[in-house]
């Protein structure tokens, strides 16, 4: 299969109540990306916004615009409204086509809500989590949506690779602090597990914060930085597929950094997966 590119932004963001500026720096970059020949352009959660209720702008129109002007794949985020006097919101991870369709929508699943979006100093909405685990075909490969701290959760990448996805953008919020170390190695893991590769950027409010812009593959880290800016990566898909394919035996190890095959029935045991839950979950967390 050709190789194709993916190009990370990690922008210096602006954040409420300006946010309404990233897009015409969202659609600079584009133009940027599909000038250094990128087939997928990857923005950071909630870029370029809004990250707030009531939601005062609307980026999709723009962005989607500028995906099939240039011809590229463009994964960013934003809400999406669902009452505004209670001030609910799905949280977005979405995907504009080179071709001028609708763009995708994934609503962040996990955790319970409302309360990881509210009492902060950049987001403030009322989180809605959905319920919904949708992957998408393109010419390059199967794609899956997720977003930010949903890699702690393992059964999201999990679900998205089980229905094909090889490709997992989580883009990612702000500057991770203490958790930099815990979340780069759980999106390794994410992608070592589900032989994927995953795909993750994230907004700098300065030159100060540490980025995490990375694309993990299942045997090794092809990308990572942690200041702002493009990086434009050269990726394929022909490994994860080999591994995908591939049975574990005697001797792997000597050939693989990775182990083949954990998605098929050498490795799985759906029987047994609900038992994992067998009652009710207990109310969400207020």
């Amino acid at each position: 299969m050709p190789s194709f590119r993916l190009a990370l932004i990690q922008p210096i963001t602006v954040p409420p109540p300006d946010d309404d500026r990233n897009v015409a720096a969202a659609v600079e970059w584009i133009g940027r990306a599909a000038g250094a020949g990128a087939h997928f352009v990857c923005f950071p959660e909630s870029y370029p916004g809004p990250w707030r209720m009531p939601a005062k702008f609307d980026p999709h129109a723009a962005i989607a615009e500028a995906a099939a002007r240039h011809g590229v794949y463009t994964v960013y985020g934003t809400i999406e409204p669902i009452d505004a006097q209670k001030a609910t919101a799905y949280n977005l991870t979405c995907m504009a086509w080179p071709d001028g369709r609708a763009p995708a929508r994934y609503r962040r699943t996990h955790p319970n809500g409302p309360w990881i979006y509210t009492g902060g100093k950049f987001w403030e909405f009322q989180y809605v989590a959905g319920n919904d685990y949708p992957v998408f075909d393109t010419p390059h490969g199967t794609v899956g949506l997720a977003m930010c701290s949903e890699v702690y959760m393992p059964e999201v990448a999990r679900a998205l690779a089980l229905r094909g996805a090889e490709l997992i953008f989580m883009p990612a919020g702000l500057d991770k602090r203490r958790l930099w170390e815990t979340w780069r190695t759980l999106l390794w893991a994410r992608a070592i597990e589900n032989l994927a590769l995953v795909v993750s950027t994230q907004n700098l409010l300065g030159a100060q914060d540490r980025g995490l812009s990375i694309v993990a593959a299942p045997e090794t880290i092809l990308h990572e930085s942690t200041v702002a800016g493009m990086a434009v990566i050269e990726v394929s898909l022909d490994r994860v597929r080999e591994l995908r394919a591939g049975r574990d035996s005697v001797g792997s190890s000597q050939r693989c950094g990775a182990k083949e095959g954990v998605l098929s029935e050498q490795w799985q045991r759906p029987e047994l997966y609900d038992s994992f839950h067998p009652r009710p979950l207990p109310a969400a967390a207020q």
